[in-house]
Protein backbone atom coordinates (compact mmCIF):
# COMPACT_ATOMS: atom_id res chain seq x y z
CA UNK A 1 0.00 0.00 0.00
CA UNK A 2 2.83 2.39 0.88
CA UNK A 3 4.51 1.81 -2.50
CA UNK A 4 1.20 2.34 -4.29
CA UNK A 5 0.70 5.67 -2.56
CA UNK A 6 4.28 6.72 -3.33
CA UNK A 7 3.66 6.04 -7.02
CA UNK A 8 0.40 7.96 -6.86
CA UNK A 9 2.04 10.97 -5.25
CA UNK A 10 5.18 11.01 -7.37
CA UNK A 11 4.16 9.52 -10.67
CA UNK A 12 0.79 11.03 -11.51
CA UNK A 13 0.91 14.43 -13.24
CA UNK A 14 -2.48 15.32 -11.78
CA UNK A 15 -1.81 14.39 -8.17
CA UNK A 16 1.76 15.64 -7.93
CA UNK A 17 1.11 18.99 -9.53
CA UNK A 18 -1.10 20.39 -6.87
CA UNK A 19 -1.51 23.91 -8.21
CA UNK A 20 -1.91 24.89 -11.82
CA UNK A 21 -0.75 28.11 -13.41
CA UNK A 22 -3.52 30.60 -14.13
CA UNK A 23 -2.49 33.06 -16.84
CA UNK A 24 1.06 33.29 -15.54
CA UNK A 25 3.50 35.25 -17.76
CA UNK A 26 6.40 32.97 -16.81
CA UNK A 27 8.08 30.41 -19.00
CA UNK A 28 8.01 26.78 -17.89
CA UNK A 29 11.74 26.59 -18.63
CA UNK A 30 13.91 25.66 -15.67
CA UNK A 31 16.88 27.54 -17.05
CA UNK A 32 18.75 29.42 -14.33
CA UNK A 33 19.35 32.24 -16.81
CA UNK A 34 15.71 33.30 -16.44
CA UNK A 35 15.49 34.26 -12.80
CA UNK A 36 12.05 34.75 -11.31
CA UNK A 37 11.64 37.14 -8.40
CA UNK A 38 9.39 35.94 -5.57
CA UNK A 39 8.47 37.60 -2.28
CA UNK A 40 9.50 35.75 0.87
CA UNK A 41 8.03 36.37 4.31
CA UNK A 42 10.23 34.32 6.67
CA UNK A 43 7.72 35.03 9.46
CA UNK A 44 8.03 34.74 13.24
CA UNK A 45 9.28 32.11 15.68
CA UNK A 46 10.62 29.15 13.72
CA UNK A 47 9.80 30.93 10.47
CA UNK A 48 13.32 32.21 9.67
CA UNK A 49 14.79 28.75 10.40
CA UNK A 50 12.48 26.83 8.09
CA UNK A 51 12.65 29.57 5.44
CA UNK A 52 16.42 29.15 5.42
CA UNK A 53 15.92 25.40 4.91
CA UNK A 54 13.76 26.11 1.87
CA UNK A 55 16.40 28.42 0.44
CA UNK A 56 19.07 25.73 0.91
CA UNK A 57 16.98 23.15 -0.96
CA UNK A 58 16.25 25.62 -3.76
CA UNK A 59 19.96 26.35 -4.14
CA UNK A 60 20.77 22.63 -4.23
CA UNK A 61 18.10 22.07 -6.89
CA UNK A 62 19.26 25.15 -8.82
CA UNK A 63 15.78 26.65 -8.86
CA UNK A 64 15.77 29.97 -10.79
CA UNK A 65 14.18 31.95 -7.96
CA UNK A 66 15.46 35.26 -6.62
CA UNK A 67 14.00 35.97 -3.19
CA UNK A 68 12.83 39.41 -2.15
CA UNK A 69 12.59 39.15 1.64
CA UNK A 70 10.24 41.15 3.84
CA UNK A 71 9.91 40.91 7.60
CA UNK A 72 7.08 41.80 9.93
CA UNK A 73 7.58 45.27 11.38
CA UNK A 74 7.76 46.16 15.07
CA UNK A 75 5.24 49.00 14.70
CA UNK A 76 1.76 49.29 13.23
CA UNK A 77 1.82 50.55 9.66
CA UNK A 78 -1.17 52.94 9.44
CA UNK A 79 -1.57 52.12 5.75
CA UNK A 80 -2.25 48.42 6.49
CA UNK A 81 -3.39 48.78 10.13
CA UNK A 82 -1.11 45.87 11.01
CA UNK A 83 2.56 45.00 11.50
CA UNK A 84 2.80 44.22 7.79
CA UNK A 85 4.29 47.11 5.88
CA UNK A 86 2.75 48.55 2.75
CA UNK A 87 6.04 47.89 0.94
CA UNK A 88 5.79 44.16 1.66
CA UNK A 89 2.29 44.02 0.16
CA UNK A 90 3.46 45.96 -2.87
CA UNK A 91 6.23 43.40 -3.29
CA UNK A 92 3.67 40.58 -3.64
CA UNK A 93 1.55 42.66 -6.02
CA UNK A 94 4.60 43.37 -8.15
CA UNK A 95 6.06 39.85 -8.15
CA UNK A 96 2.62 38.16 -8.15
CA UNK A 97 4.02 35.15 -6.31
CA UNK A 98 5.35 34.59 -2.81
CA UNK A 99 6.06 32.23 0.06
CA UNK A 100 5.11 32.92 3.66
CA UNK A 101 6.34 31.39 6.88
CA UNK A 102 4.24 31.31 10.06
CA UNK A 103 3.17 34.69 11.45
CA UNK A 104 1.87 35.25 14.96
CA UNK A 105 -0.70 37.91 15.88
CA UNK A 106 -1.04 38.78 19.59
CA UNK A 107 -4.39 37.46 20.84
CA UNK A 108 -6.79 40.00 22.31
CA UNK A 109 -4.41 42.95 21.81
CA UNK A 110 -6.55 44.77 19.26
CA UNK A 111 -4.09 44.20 16.44
CA UNK A 112 -5.34 43.29 12.98
CA UNK A 113 -4.48 39.68 12.09
CA UNK A 114 -1.43 39.48 9.82
CA UNK A 115 -2.91 36.61 7.82
CA UNK A 116 -6.24 38.39 7.50
CA UNK A 117 -4.44 41.52 6.33
CA UNK A 118 -2.69 39.58 3.57
CA UNK A 119 -5.91 37.94 2.39
CA UNK A 120 -7.86 41.18 2.39
CA UNK A 121 -5.25 43.50 0.91
CA UNK A 122 -4.17 41.04 -1.80
CA UNK A 123 -7.69 39.69 -2.41
CA UNK A 124 -6.54 36.11 -1.91
CA UNK A 125 -9.97 34.60 -2.38
CA UNK A 126 -9.23 30.85 -2.35
CA UNK A 127 -7.12 28.84 0.07
CA UNK A 128 -6.17 25.52 -1.51
CA UNK A 129 -4.85 22.82 0.77
CA UNK A 130 -4.07 19.30 -0.49
CA UNK A 131 -4.21 16.47 2.02
CA UNK A 132 -2.41 13.27 1.01
CA UNK A 133 -1.19 10.32 3.02
CA UNK A 134 2.60 10.23 3.00
CA UNK A 135 4.22 6.87 2.17
CA UNK A 136 6.31 5.50 5.00
CA UNK A 137 4.76 7.75 7.63
CA UNK A 138 2.13 5.72 9.47
CA UNK A 139 -1.11 7.31 10.67
CA UNK A 140 -4.59 5.91 11.25
CA UNK A 141 -5.30 6.27 7.53
CA UNK A 142 -3.21 5.31 4.52
CA UNK A 143 -5.49 6.35 1.67
CA UNK A 144 -6.23 10.05 2.23
CA UNK A 145 -6.21 11.98 -1.04
CA UNK A 146 -8.42 15.05 -0.96
CA UNK A 147 -8.34 18.81 -1.50
CA UNK A 148 -9.98 21.51 0.62
CA UNK A 149 -10.80 24.82 -1.06
CA UNK A 150 -11.81 27.57 1.34
CA UNK A 151 -13.35 30.94 0.54
CA UNK A 152 -10.82 33.29 2.05
CA UNK A 153 -12.21 36.83 2.18
CA UNK A 154 -15.56 36.97 3.95
CA UNK A 155 -17.89 34.87 6.12
CA UNK A 156 -17.35 35.11 9.87
CA UNK A 157 -13.84 36.44 9.21
CA UNK A 158 -15.09 39.70 7.74
CA UNK A 159 -13.96 41.43 10.93
CA UNK A 160 -17.31 43.15 11.51
CA UNK A 161 -17.96 42.98 15.23
CA UNK A 162 -19.50 45.48 17.62
CA UNK A 163 -21.07 45.75 21.04
CA UNK A 164 -24.85 46.16 20.96
CA UNK A 165 -25.24 46.92 24.65
CA UNK A 166 -23.01 46.16 27.56
CA UNK A 167 -22.55 42.40 27.79
CA UNK A 168 -23.92 41.76 24.29
CA UNK A 169 -21.79 41.69 21.13
CA UNK A 170 -22.59 40.91 17.52
CA UNK A 171 -20.38 39.41 14.82
CA UNK A 172 -21.64 39.66 11.26
CA UNK A 173 -21.31 36.81 8.77
CA UNK A 174 -21.04 38.17 5.25
CA UNK A 175 -21.74 35.96 2.23
CA UNK A 176 -21.86 37.52 -1.23
CA UNK A 177 -22.81 36.12 -4.59
CA UNK A 178 -19.62 37.41 -6.18
CA UNK A 179 -17.27 35.72 -3.71
CA UNK A 180 -19.28 32.49 -3.64
CA UNK A 181 -19.38 32.17 -7.43
CA UNK A 182 -15.68 32.94 -7.63
CA UNK A 183 -14.56 30.23 -5.19
CA UNK A 184 -17.06 27.71 -6.60
CA UNK A 185 -15.78 28.32 -10.12
CA UNK A 186 -12.22 27.84 -8.91
CA UNK A 187 -13.12 24.57 -7.15
CA UNK A 188 -14.80 23.06 -10.21
CA UNK A 189 -12.07 24.27 -12.55
CA UNK A 190 -9.48 22.78 -10.21
CA UNK A 191 -11.34 19.47 -10.12
CA UNK A 192 -11.56 19.32 -13.91
CA UNK A 193 -7.94 20.24 -14.61
CA UNK A 194 -6.57 17.88 -11.94
CA UNK A 195 -8.60 14.81 -12.88
CA UNK A 196 -10.84 14.96 -9.83
CA UNK A 197 -14.32 13.46 -10.04
CA UNK A 198 -16.35 14.95 -7.19
CA UNK A 199 -16.91 18.36 -5.60
CA UNK A 200 -18.62 18.55 -2.20
CA UNK A 201 -20.07 21.86 -0.99
CA UNK A 202 -19.92 22.03 2.82
CA UNK A 203 -22.60 24.11 4.54
CA UNK A 204 -25.04 24.64 7.41
CA UNK A 205 -27.92 25.93 5.32
CA UNK A 206 -30.46 24.03 7.41
CA UNK A 207 -29.79 26.64 10.11
CA UNK A 208 -28.22 29.60 8.30
CA UNK A 209 -30.69 29.56 5.45
CA UNK A 210 -29.89 32.97 3.98
CA UNK A 211 -26.08 33.02 4.09
CA UNK A 212 -25.24 29.38 3.49
CA UNK A 213 -28.28 29.14 1.27
CA UNK A 214 -26.77 31.76 -1.04
CA UNK A 215 -23.46 29.92 -1.04
CA UNK A 216 -25.15 26.68 -2.08
CA UNK A 217 -27.19 28.43 -4.76
CA UNK A 218 -23.97 29.73 -6.31
CA UNK A 219 -22.32 26.29 -6.12
CA UNK A 220 -25.31 24.71 -7.88
CA UNK A 221 -25.16 27.35 -10.57
CA UNK A 222 -21.51 26.62 -11.27
CA UNK A 223 -22.02 22.84 -11.03
CA UNK A 224 -24.40 22.96 -14.00
CA UNK A 225 -21.49 24.06 -16.18
CA UNK A 226 -19.47 20.97 -15.22
CA UNK A 227 -21.75 17.97 -15.86
CA UNK A 228 -18.73 15.62 -15.87
CA UNK A 229 -18.06 16.46 -12.20
CA UNK A 230 -20.26 14.85 -9.53
CA UNK A 231 -21.66 17.50 -7.20
CA UNK A 232 -22.99 16.96 -3.68
CA UNK A 233 -23.90 19.03 -0.62
CA UNK A 234 -22.89 17.94 2.88
CA UNK A 235 -23.83 19.55 6.21
CA UNK A 236 -20.64 20.49 8.03
CA UNK A 237 -21.20 18.46 11.21
CA UNK A 238 -21.97 15.36 9.15
CA UNK A 239 -18.93 16.11 7.01
CA UNK A 240 -16.66 16.05 10.08
CA UNK A 241 -18.03 12.66 11.12
CA UNK A 242 -17.66 11.24 7.60
CA UNK A 243 -14.08 12.50 7.29
CA UNK A 244 -13.07 10.78 10.51
CA UNK A 245 -14.87 7.54 9.62
CA UNK A 246 -13.76 7.33 5.98
CA UNK A 247 -11.88 10.22 4.34
CA UNK A 248 -11.88 8.34 1.03
CA UNK A 249 -15.51 9.42 0.61
CA UNK A 250 -14.33 12.91 -0.38
CA UNK A 251 -12.37 14.32 -3.28
CA UNK A 252 -12.59 18.15 -3.54
CA UNK A 253 -14.36 20.08 -0.77
CA UNK A 254 -15.39 23.72 -1.21
CA UNK A 255 -16.79 25.79 1.64
CA UNK A 256 -17.16 29.22 3.26
CA UNK A 257 -14.37 30.70 5.34
CA UNK A 258 -14.92 29.43 8.89
CA UNK A 259 -15.89 25.91 7.81
CA UNK A 260 -12.79 25.79 5.65
CA UNK A 261 -10.58 26.82 8.53
CA UNK A 262 -11.91 23.96 10.65
CA UNK A 263 -12.19 21.25 8.00
CA UNK A 264 -8.74 21.87 6.52
CA UNK A 265 -7.11 21.45 9.93
CA UNK A 266 -9.15 18.32 10.58
CA UNK A 267 -7.91 16.91 7.27
CA UNK A 268 -4.32 17.78 8.18
CA UNK A 269 -4.76 15.72 11.32
CA UNK A 270 -5.68 12.70 9.21
CA UNK A 271 -2.21 12.60 7.62
CA UNK A 272 -0.05 13.59 10.57
CA UNK A 273 -0.63 17.27 11.27
CA UNK A 274 -0.07 20.78 9.97
CA UNK A 275 3.68 20.20 9.85
CA UNK A 276 3.16 17.99 6.78
CA UNK A 277 0.49 20.02 5.01
CA UNK A 278 1.14 22.48 2.16
CA UNK A 279 -1.12 25.42 1.42
CA UNK A 280 -1.48 28.06 -1.27
CA UNK A 281 -3.67 31.16 -1.49
CA UNK A 282 -4.92 32.15 -4.93
CA UNK A 283 -5.83 35.74 -5.80
CA UNK A 284 -7.25 37.51 -8.80
CA UNK A 285 -4.85 38.40 -11.57
CA UNK A 286 -2.75 35.30 -11.02
CA UNK A 287 -1.35 36.17 -7.59
CA UNK A 288 -0.33 33.13 -5.54
CA UNK A 289 0.97 33.18 -1.98
CA UNK A 290 2.03 29.77 -0.69
CA UNK A 291 2.33 29.38 3.07
CA UNK A 292 2.97 27.11 6.00
CA UNK A 293 -0.27 27.02 7.96
CA UNK A 294 1.16 25.78 11.24
CA UNK A 295 1.97 28.14 14.09
CA UNK A 296 5.20 29.99 14.70
CA UNK A 297 6.11 27.63 17.60
CA UNK A 298 7.96 30.24 19.67
CA UNK A 299 8.63 27.58 22.32
CA UNK A 300 11.09 25.81 20.02
CA UNK A 301 12.26 28.73 17.90
CA UNK A 302 16.04 28.73 17.97
CA UNK A 303 16.00 25.84 20.42
CA UNK A 304 19.04 23.66 20.01
CA UNK A 305 19.84 19.97 20.03
CA UNK A 306 23.59 19.62 19.94
CA UNK A 307 23.91 23.26 18.90
CA UNK A 308 21.43 22.81 16.00
CA UNK A 309 17.76 23.66 15.53
CA UNK A 310 14.82 21.24 15.68
CA UNK A 311 11.95 22.75 13.64
CA UNK A 312 10.30 20.69 10.89
CA UNK A 313 10.42 22.58 7.54
CA UNK A 314 8.29 20.05 5.58
CA UNK A 315 5.10 22.12 5.36
CA UNK A 316 6.91 25.22 4.09
CA UNK A 317 8.95 23.13 1.65
CA UNK A 318 5.85 21.45 0.21
CA UNK A 319 4.17 24.86 0.00
CA UNK A 320 7.21 26.10 -1.91
CA UNK A 321 6.71 23.13 -4.27
CA UNK A 322 3.16 24.36 -4.82
CA UNK A 323 4.56 27.79 -5.67
CA UNK A 324 6.87 26.24 -8.26
CA UNK A 325 3.99 24.40 -9.89
CA UNK A 326 2.12 27.69 -10.08
CA UNK A 327 5.13 29.14 -11.89
CA UNK A 328 5.14 26.10 -14.19
CA UNK A 329 8.59 25.08 -12.96
CA UNK A 330 7.20 21.57 -12.82
CA UNK A 331 10.46 19.65 -13.22
CA UNK A 332 12.04 21.47 -10.29
CA UNK A 333 8.86 21.10 -8.22
CA UNK A 334 8.66 17.35 -8.83
CA UNK A 335 12.36 16.93 -8.11
CA UNK A 336 12.09 18.65 -4.73
CA UNK A 337 8.82 16.96 -3.78
CA UNK A 338 10.25 13.52 -4.60
CA UNK A 339 13.28 14.25 -2.43
CA UNK A 340 11.11 15.34 0.52
CA UNK A 341 8.79 12.34 0.33
CA UNK A 342 11.66 9.91 -0.12
CA UNK A 343 13.48 11.34 2.91
CA UNK A 344 10.38 10.95 5.08
CA UNK A 345 9.61 7.47 3.72
CA UNK A 346 13.12 6.19 4.44
CA UNK A 347 12.73 7.20 8.09
CA UNK A 348 16.45 7.76 8.67
CA UNK A 349 16.19 11.53 9.00
CA UNK A 350 13.06 12.83 10.72
CA UNK A 351 12.56 15.73 13.07
CA UNK A 352 11.22 15.17 16.58
CA UNK A 353 7.59 15.86 15.67
CA UNK A 354 7.79 13.02 13.13
CA UNK A 355 9.13 10.59 15.71
CA UNK A 356 12.82 11.03 14.89
CA UNK A 357 15.75 12.85 16.42
CA UNK A 358 17.21 14.70 13.44
CA UNK A 359 17.77 18.42 13.49
CA UNK A 360 16.45 20.80 10.88
CA UNK A 361 19.93 20.93 9.38
CA UNK A 362 20.23 17.14 9.15
CA UNK A 363 16.73 16.78 7.66
CA UNK A 364 17.40 19.51 5.10
CA UNK A 365 20.78 17.99 4.16
CA UNK A 366 19.14 14.60 3.60
CA UNK A 367 16.67 16.19 1.21
CA UNK A 368 19.47 17.96 -0.64
CA UNK A 369 21.34 14.65 -0.91
CA UNK A 370 18.30 13.05 -2.53
CA UNK A 371 18.26 15.80 -5.12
Amino acid sequence: MGFHILRRLLGSPNSSRVFSSFNRPFSSSDSSSNMIRATLFPGDGIGPEIAEAVKQVFRAAEVPIEWEEHYVGDKIDPRTQSFLTWESLESVRRNRVGLKGPMATPIGKGHRSLNLTLRKELNLYANVRPCNSLPGYKTRYDDVNLITIRENTEGEYSGLEHQVVRGVVESLKIITRQASLRVAEYAFHYAKTHGRERVSAIHKANIMQKTDGLFLKCCREVAEKYPEITYEEVVIDNCCMMLVKNPALFDVLVMPNLYGDIISDLCAGLIGGLGLTPSCNIGEGGIALAEAVHGSAPDIAGKVIGDKNMANPTALMLSAVSMLHHLELNDKADQIQNAILTTIAEGKHRTADLGGNSTTTDFTKAICDHL
